[in-house]
């Protein structure tokens, strides 16, 4: 799919650059986040079957990359969504995750999720996120409520 300048693909990690992109994205929760605090999916839980991922891109780089993993029950979580420093602020993050919502309808779910943090590095994150309606509510799946934590649901 494509979104004015942004190249939206299903992606399969296997591009070295999607996979640094990853690594990036784990490297920050963990710098960011308290100890036993990150949810983030590694390599592994990105390539399950119930997880898609897609990657943005821009005359040949990657800009970002986001995902959906299917929870069960007409629900879904976004997961992983990371705009590469090249390309911040730059509508980068409100076109996947459009296109995620958008996946999300059609596969016929009621509800998107998504746990995440607190403080200045997930600021920016929460915003997009707020804007586009997601809200405050209860803990999904396995996660339970910390002073870290966010938990946000946007009903579809």
């Amino acid at each position: 799919m494509s979104t004015s300048q942004w190249e939206i693909r299903e992606d399969d990690l296997s591009s070295r650059s999607t996979r640094d992109l990853v690594r990036l994205h784990l490297e920050g929760m963990h710098a960011h986040s308290p100890p036993g605090s990150v949810f983030a999916l590694d390599f592994t839980g990105l390539t399950v079957p119930e997880v898609t991922v897609w990657t943005v891109w821009s005359d040949g780089e990657i800009a970002g990359m986001g995902a959906l993993k299917y929870l069960g029950d007409r629900a879904g979580e976004l997961k992983s969504m990371r705009t590469h420093p090249d390309f911040l602020r730059r509508g980068v993050a409100s076109a996947l995750l459009e296109h995620i919502i958008g996946v999300a309808r059609a596969r016929g779910m009621a509800r998107l999720s998504l746990e995440t943090g607190s403080g200045p590095y997930f600021d920016s994150a929460l915003s997009l996120y707020r804007r586009r309606g997601f809200v405050g509510g209860e803990a999904f799946a396995d996660y339970q409520r910390s002073a870290f934590n966010q938990i946000l649901h946007l009903e579809l």
